[in-house]
């Protein structure tokens, strides 16, 4: 009898998001290793993709309690739940979710292992309890720290997260997490270091790479001669929009337009001061299909991601991935020693804006913008691209999963 895998993930197939994309190809992978596999996640609420619904539909099992779909021959359960602007409809669906899922979890017979990703850290401690129960092994994969990466930093709350936080690594059989900032952050907490393992993200480079490209809408991607600077994904408090306006404002009478692509809850914001200071030259965009976006990724000459400082201690966009794949320059602005500068300093593919003063970074950017040529954003585009093939590919990534977890078991 083949071993079994659990995936628990708040986010899989077909919601379209970054997170969702990662665990669907580790899943594939661990099928493709011999492993059976089944999901345990919810129904798509962050970004519904109504083509990824029409190839994955999702069927009533028990009307009411959870719907299930097929992904690839694999198994996928899906808990209700919905993206409320009410906090408190909010917390009821998290709670709803939480509830299900501890009882689906354990109807599901001869689990060998219990993969998930944070956030949310509940879930990590959902599955030592199912873990417990079931006598199977669980792998905790930390893709943002919690509590750390929380505004408010002390109180009962907090301490009580933080202790869970410690359970949840001392408890689980591995832990993995994506870079060494992350791994120096957390190593600490554990009473034995070696639980714990580096497994960086990846990207699906039969999707994303610089061949694939066709041809887009020119009504929302026009041909112009501009500079194109371009972000694409969710437009939260992760990312610091302030020195966005700035820019765009600063640069106006260059040949530079900027594009923001996604939803979230600082989109409002962007369209705001758009109007308010007449910023024509920022194009606020909704979603695209995910099939687009390697052609997307070509239209534009840079990608822009400028890490909010409360923020960029503790999180990795997995969207530098797919930039690179694709032979994208990037333009980033975050501290010193964070995941993201520490990630490309080394390999000549990004230009990298430290500076901590708001009004010397603009001018930095600014300037940038005005001096770089397109001959060297194409060859830091090319750097990006064989530091991917090298080493990020998911062939070569999700491989270390199934290591680890042979290993384990």
């Amino acid at each position: 009898m083949s071993k079994k895998v659990l995936i628990h993930s708040l986010i899989f197939s077909p919601d379209g998001v970054s997170t969702a994309y990662l665990y669907n190809d580790i899943a594939l992978r661990f099928q493709k290793e011999g492993y059976e596999v089944v999901v345990l996640s919810t129904t798509p609420h962050f970004n519904v993709v109504e083509e990824q619904l029409a190839k994955q539909p999702l069927k009533w099992k028990i009307p009411g309690i959870y719907k299930e779909s097929d992904f690839h021959g694999i198994k996928v359960m899906h808990v209700p739940q919905k993206k409320f602007k009410s906090t408190a409809l909010r917390i009821l669906g998290f709670v709803y979710w939480h509830i299900i899922s501890f009882l689906l979890g354990l109807c599901i017979r001869n689990v060998s292992v219990i993969v998930s990703p944070s956030p949310p850290l509940s879930i990590g401690m959902l599955n030592l309890i199912l873990g417990k129960l079931k006598g199977c092994k669980v792998i905790y994969n930390v893709q943002e720290i919690y509590p750390d990466i929380l505004k408010k930093k002390t109180g009962p709350i907090i301490a009580c997260l933080k202790k869970v936080e410690r359970c949840i690594y001392n408890k689980s059989a591995a832990i993995t997490t994506i870079d060494d900032v992350f791994y120096n952050t957390i190593v600490s907490r554990f009473e034995d270091p070696n639980k714990l393992h580096i497994i960086p993200n990846f990207v699906d480079t039969d999707l994303y790479n610089p061949t694939n490209v066709e041809p887009l809408d020119e009504n929302i991607f026009p041909k112009t001669d501009s500079l194109k600077l371009l972000y694409a994904g969710n437009i939260g408090h992760a990312q610091d929009w302030r020195p966005l306006v700035a820019l765009v404002d600063k640069t106006k009478d260059l040949n530079v337009e900027y594009f923001v692509i996604g939803m979230g809850v600082q989109r409002s914001y962007l369209e705001q001061q758009k109007a308010e200071k007449g910023l024509d030259k920022l194009h606020v965009l909704d979603y695209q299909p995910r099939h687009l976006m390697p052609s997307i990724l070509a239209y534009s000459d840079v990608q822009f991601i400028f890490m909010a400082p409360e923020m960029e201690m503790m999180g990795f966009p997995s969207k530098v991935y797919t930039i690179m794949a694709c032979e994208r320059p990037l333009l980033i602005c975050s501290g010193d020693k964070t995941p993201i500068v520490n990630f490309t300093k080394d390999y000549n593919c990004a230009k990298l804006i430290t500076e901590k003063d708001f009004d010397k970074k603009v001018d930095e950017m600014a300037q940038w913008l005005a001096s770089v040529s397109r001959e060297e954003l194409q060859k830091m585009g090319r750097n990006g691209y064989d530091v991917i093939q090298r080493y990020y590919t998911k062939e070569k990534v999700t491989k270390q999963y199934v290591d680890l977890v042979n290993k384990i078991l």
